[in-house]
C-alpha cells in the first residue's frame, strides 16, 4: 500500500459521501412534499386532532359578565372508544383513528326561581363529519338546537332544584391525538371518563392527566379518569401510537451512510494490507457503489412495499453485489470478511434507525469493537514494511 493509493481511496470515500448527502436531501424533499400535499388531503378526509370540550351551562343574569352566569354539570359520565387506523400516504404514515363518543350529563337549576337553562355543546371541529349524532335533553331529541360557530345550543326551563339530563353521542375521525378539555372550568364534580383503546402503546401528552385506574386487556387498554371533586382539573388526552415513517428513516440512514463506509473501508484496507491482498482504488470504487446500491434501492422501495421488506430486499441485493464482487476479485476468504463487515456496519447500523435512541450507542459500540479487533489482529504487524511513500 502506498500513499497515492490511500489518497485515491479517501477521494472515493468523499465522493461517495457527497452522493449520499444528495440522496438524503432528495428523500427529505420528497418527505416534506408528502407532508404538505398529502397531509392536507388526509386531514381533509380524516379530520384534525380532536379535542372535545366539556359542555357549558348558563342562565341569563344581569349581574354577570355578558349577562350570563355559567355553571357546571352536577354529574358527568363519558365513554370513549378509540380505534387506531393509520393510513400511509407517500413516504409518511398518518396516525388516523376513529372515535366513538358517548356523554351523559346531569345538571340542576341552581337558583331558587324557575330558570331557562341554556346548554352549549361545542363539537371538536367544524370541518369533521359526525355519524350517528344524537343530542337528547331529558331523553327527547332537541327541538330547537342551533348549530353556530360556538357549537350547539339548546334551552330548557327548570323549576328550582329540578334536574335534567343531557345525552350526546357521535362517531367521527381524527388524526394524531384525541383529548377532552374542561375549558375555563375551575372545579369539576362527579366526573367520570372511561376510555377504551384497541392499541397497547399508550402515551399521555405533556400537560394532561394520567388515568386514576387502568387495566390492559387482549385488545388494548381500559382507562378511567374519576374526579369526585377536583379543583384545577387537567385536560385528558391520548396520543396515537407512533408509526415508523419510511421517509424520515430512509433519509437519516442515507445521511449517516458515510459512517458505515468509513468503518468498512478501514477494516478492508487494514486487513488487505495485513493479508497482502492487492486491491486497487477502482476495487474500492465498486465497493462504494455496491454499498450505495443499498440506500438507493431502499429509498425507492419504501414507496411500494412495507418498510421492513424494503430494507431486507435492499440489504440482500447490496450484500450480493459486494460479496460477489470481492469473491471474484480477492477470493473467498476476503469476501467472507467483507460480508461480515457489511452486515455489521451497513445492515445492523442502518437497522438501528428503526429504534429511537439506539443510533448513537450503535455507532459507539461498533467503533469500540472494531478498534479492539483491529488492534488484536494487527498488533505484531510491521507497518513500516506495509506502507511505502511511492
Amino acid at each position: 500500500m502506498n500513499i497515492k493509493r490511500l489518497v485515491a481511496i479517501i477521494c472515493i470515500l468523499l465522493g461517495a459521501s457527497f452522493c449520499w448527502v444528495i440522496l438524503g436531501a432528495s428523500l427529505q424533499f420528497r418527505t416534506m412534499e408528502s407532508t404538505q400535499n398529502l397531509g392536507r388531503a388526509v386531514a381533509g378526509i380524516w379530520g384534525p386532532p380532536m379535542t372535545q370540550e366539556h359542555p357549558s351551562l348558563y342562565y341569563l343574569s344581569p349581574n354577570k359578565a355578558n349577562g350570563r352566569h355559567y355553571f357546571q354539570p352536577s354529574a358527568s359520565a363519558v365513554n370513549v372508544k378509540l380505534s387506531y387506523e393509520p393510513k400511509k400516504k407517500g413516504l409518511l404514515w398518518n396516525r388516523t383513528y376513529l372515535v366513538n363518543f358517548v356523554g351523559n350529563y346531569t345538571f340542576e337549576n341552581p337558583t331558587p326561581i324557575p330558570q331557562t337553562i341554556y346548554i352549549q355543546f361545542k363539537l371538536p371541529s367544524n370541518d369533521a363529519t359526525y355519524n350517528h349524532f344524537s343530542f337528547l335533553v331529558n331523553g327527547k331529541p332537541a327541538s330547537e338546537e342551533s348549530k353556530a360557530a360556538d357549537g350547539i345550543t339548546q334551552a330548557v326551563i327548570l323549576e328550582p332544584g329540578r334536574a335534567a339530563t343531557l345525552a350526546i353521542a357521535y362517531e367521527t375521525r381524527g388524526t394524531d391525538r384525541w383529548g377532552y378539555a374542561f375549558g375555563d372550568s375551575n372545579r369539576v364534580r362527579k366526573f367520570n371518563l372511561q376510555m377504551d383503546t384497541d392499541f397497547t402503546q399508550i402515551d399521555f401528552p405533556s400537560g394532561t392527566a394520567s388515568p386514576t385506574k387502568r387495566a390492559q386487556n387482549s385488545r388494548g387498554w381500559t382507562m378511567i379518569w374519576d374526579y369526585p371533586d377536583v379543583i384545577g382539573a387537567m385536560p385528558i388526552a391520548m396520543e396515537m401510537p407512533k408509526v415508523l415513517n419510511p421517509g424520515p428513516v430512509a433519509s437519516r440512514i442515507a445521511f449517516f451512510a458515510p459512517v458505515s463506509l468509513v468503518f468498512l473501508f478501514a477494516v478492508l484496507l487494514i486487513m488487505a494490507t495485513v493479508w497482502q491482498v492487492n486491491l486497487h482504488p477502482m476495487n474500492y470504487f465498486f465497493l462504494a457503489a455496491g454499498m450505495f446500491a443499498f440506500h438507493l434501492l431502499f429509498a425507492y422501495l419504501v414507496d411500494l412495499i412495507p418498510l421492513t421488506a424494503a430494507f431486507v430486499v435492499a440489504a440482500l441485493v447490496s450484500m450480493a453485489l459486494v460479496s460477489g464482487y470481492l469473491f471474484i476479485a480477492a477470493g473467498k476468504r476476503f469476501a467472507r470478511l467483507a460480508a461480515v463487515a457489511q452486515l455489521a456496519y451497513m445492515i445492523l447500523f442502518s437497522y438501528s434507525f428503526f429504534f429511537d435512541g439506539l443510533t448513537g450507542l450503535t455507532i459507539t459500540l461498533g467503533a469500540v469493537v472494531t478498534l479492539a479487533l483491529l488492534m488484536v489482529t494487527t498488533a505484531r504487524v510491521n507497518w513500516t514494511e506495509k506502507f511505502t511513500l511511492k
